[in-house]
Formats: structure tokens, C-alpha cells, sequence
């Protein structure tokens, strides 16, 4: 993550014209039969600064418009003598009200009210808010032409922004567009300010829209609607605008930039693991089978599955999690050398577990014997047939990109059984070779209208769920005790 200080200069708007970016950028391809718009905030004022323009076009197209904004901004002046927390959420919340009124009349607004500087640790909510806006949208737009509705437009703060709040709003919209099969547009904010014109990264996947004088006007009144970030709350420090003269100089300009990859698709349930998984620069594809083949040579225990305290800790707690003393079948998915698997196996009558890497599934092979059905499949595009009252996805879901992870978690749930079990569990922390993070793995599946959670464990180091299909029902309520 970058750190920058939104109180210094910053990178001149000079700089940025003298450079030539702006004008070499290919413009950008907006249809006109976009079926709706929706546009995601981290804060309020986001939606003014980076896609104030494209709210004004749309809108004055007749385009349904939705905004949601993810945080009331309550942190923006921390110790300020001025507004507490709660009071500047409130401020800002009027603020953003005629702010997008002056440039898209009428449109839709969503506060979801989550922490300002918390949207990591509140990605469930997130990843459910959106997605419900996003429906909630569709339904709207699909009649304005039913013969020739168009394709749903997300736009969301870029994940190269710089800017931790941004960052996982971006990966979040990412997620829920491919699952939606909406287009998704990202905006950057903060990168004018800290990045440099010799080193853009993610400039190639940039395009420019330019702005009527019309538009322009627009965009700059909804910024200026802003108060509490563009002017001093008050003469004390702490109180300073947070959006400096610089940072409103990139504002102004007569194209308004966004970022998208080419040739994205939406999730297709015939992709295979290797495809590409969702837009932008930051978000790799599923990792290719030869990732594993590789971290397994000449490696018997690679993740210490066997010697790690921590990993046996883990074990026992999801063993413990599971709802029911036994099972009639268990499917395991990325079962690698089957530790796990051995104690998945003596509470189900029948046990398959699947991998990708065949050095894993020999280990497993000499670790089971034949008490467990081992297959070498490259999941999601391949998957073991029937149905089963368990299905354990265990530190596999961060593997995949996020199309091939919703089919995966489409085709974990057309597994189920009626009275299905699922168990998900990921590790927390990022590794930047992971397409996904195991908190995005979980938002997606909490996501899925056909699960309800169970169980939620969450520590710093990994996050447990159990679904089942709706209605839950406790494990003491299962016996009668309550």
C-alpha cells in the first residue's frame, strides 16, 4: 500500500499536462444503451471527484443512476475541536445529497454507514450492499427498454489508487460485476496526487472520457458541494481541508479518466482455472495448474500441514465447527496432501477429495490408502459428480480469479444436498502471488442468496464459516435443547 499525506503538494496538475498522458490516452467507449449506472463510493465526495463527469453524462441520457457510498467519511478530521465523528457523518451524508443532485437529479442513493478506514475488515457487508444495489438497479433498468436494455455499469474508486479504503472497494465492485455481468469502470482519486507521470503504472488500461463544458460545471459545482473536505472546518490545523488547490486543479480538467482492461468478459460457467478473472491491473487470473506442480517438487510438506502448531490449531477448530457428528458424503476441494482430508474421512460415510497437483494426491494417496476417493481435477471447469451433505473448501478459494470463483462457488452449492453442509476456510493475510485474499473468498460466498451462515469464526490470521441452505438452524436447536 502506498503511503502519501493528503496535506503535501503533491504531483502539480503541470506535471501531469507537460507529461502528455492525458492527451495519449484512447477515449472511452460508453454506449448509449447502458441499462443503468451505479457508482460506489469509499466516502462521500468520491463519486464528485472521480466519475462526477460520468454521473452528469448518463443521467442526462436518462440513464438510471444509483449511488452507494460505503462510509459516512466520519474519519476525514481526526481530533477536530470542531465536528466529532458522528457529527461530521452527518454533514457529509447532506453533503453528498446535493452534491449528486447537482449532477445526476433523481438518482437512487445507498448509505451502507460502514467504518471510515474499515472497509477490509467489513467486506461481507460491503460485497452484500453493493451486490443488493446492483440488483435493485437491474430490476429498475430492465424496463426502461425491454427490447434492448444494454449492459449494467459499475464504476468504483480504482484498486491502484493508493488509498487502503479505495483499494478494497475497487476488489470488491471487481467481484460483484463479474457475478452481476455488469462492466466495471474504475476511477482513480488519490493516484493524481501521489504517482508521477514516469512510472503510470496501470496506464495502459486507461481511458479518457471528454467532457462537454456543461459537464464540467456540473462536476465542479458537486465537488464544491463538498464543504467539510474542499474548506477549513475551522482556523485550527486539525480542521484543514483535505482536498488541497492541486488535488482540485486535477478535478477541473476536460476529460474525466478511468481505468479497464480490454476484452473482459463476464463470469461464464465454462471458464477453467488459467482465464482471465476480472478487470483491471491489479487482479490476476485463477493460478495455472503449473504453480502447483512446481511449489510441490521435491517437496513432501510444503505448508507444514504436519509440524505447525498453527496448522493442526486450524484443523481442530474446523472439525469442531462442523454441525454434525457424521456425514453420508464429503467433498473436499484443494485437498493437497490430505491431513485434513483423514479427519473429513472419519466423520463421512464417503469421502471424495480433489486436487490439482498429482505430487499432492500421492502424498494423500499413501497418507488414505483407499479409504477416500482421490481425483486429479482442474476445478472449477471440472468437477466430481453427485450430490453431498458436505462440501469443505479449505484454503483453495484465494487460488482462483474472481470469475472462476463464483462458478466455483456455484458449483460447490449445485452440489449440495437439501440438507447440505458448507465449510469454508482461508487464510487472512495477503500474498501478493494469491489472485484473492481470503476475506474476498468469504464475502463472496456470505454473498450467495442460496447460503445462510452458521458458523463465523474470525481471528487475524484465518476466518471460518458454515453454510447451509436457508432457514439455518443451531446445532442445539437441531436436538431440541433450545
Amino acid at each position: 500500500m502506498v503511503t502519501f499525506d493528503h496535506r503535501a503538494p503533491g504531483t502539480t496538475e503541470e506535471v501531469w499536462r507537460d507529461s502528455g498522458l492525458l492527451d495519449r490516452l484512447p477515449p472511452l467507449d460508453l454506449p448509449e444503451n447502458v441499462s443503468h449506472l451505479v457508482v460506489l463510493a469509499a466516502h462521500p465526495d468520491d463519486e464528485s471527484l472521480g466519475a462526477g463527469g460520468l454521473l452528469a453524462r448518463l443521467s442526462g441520457q436518462g440513464t438510471p443512476v444509483t449511488v452507494v457510498v460505503a462510509t459516512d467519511g466520519e474519519a476525514s478530521h481526526p481530533g477536530s475541536p470542531t465536528c466529532s465523528p458522528t457529527e461530521l457523518a452527518a454533514v457529509r451524508r447532506k453533503e453528498l445529497v446535493e452534491a449528486v443532485d447537482l449532477v445526476a437529479p433523481g438518482a437512487a442513493l445507498v448509505f451502507l454507514g460502514l467504518p471510515d478506514g474499515g472497509l477490509r475488515e467489513h467486506r461481507t457487508s460491503l460485497h452484500q450492499g453493493l451486490t443488493g444495489a446492483l440488483t435493485l438497479a437491474g430490476a429498475a433498468g430492465s424496463t426502461r427498454d425491454p427490447v434492448a436494455p444494454g449492459q449494467a455499469l459499475l464504476c468504483a474508486p480504482w484498486r491502484g489508487d493508493g488509498h487502503r479504503d479505495h483499494r478494497i472497494a475497487g476488489e470488491v465492485a471487481a467481484v460483484v460485476a463479474v457475478a452481476q455481468g455488469a462492466r466495471l469502470l474504475e476511477y482513480p482519486v488519490w493516484w493524481w496526487h501521489w504517482a508521477t507521470p514516469d512510472a503510470p503504472v496501470g496506464s495502459d488500461s486507461m481511458r479518457a472520457l471528454a467532457l462537454s463544458p456543461g459537464e464540467r460545471a456540473g462536476k465542479a459545482r458537486a465537488v464544491a458541494a463538498h464543504r467539510s473536505q474542499v474548506e477549513p472546518l475551522s482556523g485550527d490545523p486539525r480542521d484543514a481541508a483535505t482536498i488541497g488547490a492541486e488535488m482540485l486543479r486535477h478535478v477541473e480538467r476536460a476529460v474525466e479518466v478511468f481505468v479497464e482492461s480490454p476484452g473482459v468478459a463476464p463470469a461464464d460457467h465454462t471458464a477453467s482455472a488459467g482465464t482471465a478473472a476480472t478487470t483491471g491491473p491489479t487482479a490476476p487470473a485463477s493460478l495455472p495448474p503449473e504453480f502447483f506442480d512446481e511449489f510441490y517438487r521435491d517437496r513432501r510438506d510444503p505448508w507444514g500441514f504436519e509440524t505447525r502448531w498453527y496448522e493442526e490449531r486450524k484443523r481442530a477448530v474446523t472439525l469442531a465447527a462442523l454441525p454434525r457428528p457424521r456425514f453420508r458424503a464429503g467433498l473436499e476441494i484443494g485437498c493437497s496432501t490430505g491431513v485434513l482430508t483423514a479427519g473429513l474421512a472419519a466423520r463421512c460415510d464417503r469421502t471424495v477429495a480433489v486436487d490439482v497437483a498429482e505430487a499432492a494426491l500421492a502424498s494423500a494417496r499413501e497418507r488414505l490408502g483407499d479409504s477416500v476417493e482421490l481425483l486429479l481435477l482442474r476445478t472449477p471447469a471440472e468437477w466430481p459428480p453427485g450430490r453431498f451433505d458436505l462440501v469443505v473448501l479449505s484454503e483453495v478459494g484465494y487460488y482462483y480469479g474472481t470469475s472462476d470463483l463464483e462458478v466455483a462457488i456455484s458449483r460447490a452449492v449445485e452440489s449440495l444436498t437439501q440438507d447440505g453442509v458448507l465449510v469454508a476456510c482461508h487464510w487472512r493475510h495477503p500474498v501478493p502471488e494469491y489472485p484473492l485474499g481470503g476475506d474476498d473468498v468469504h464475502a463472496a460466498l456470505g454473498a450467495r442468496p442460496e447460503l445462510v451462515r452458521l458458523v463465523h469464526h474470525l481471528e487475524e490470521d484465518f476466518v471460518l464459516d458454515v453454510f447451509t441452505r436457508p432457514p439455518a438452524r443451531s446445532v442445539a436447536r437441531e436436538a431440541g435443547l433450545a
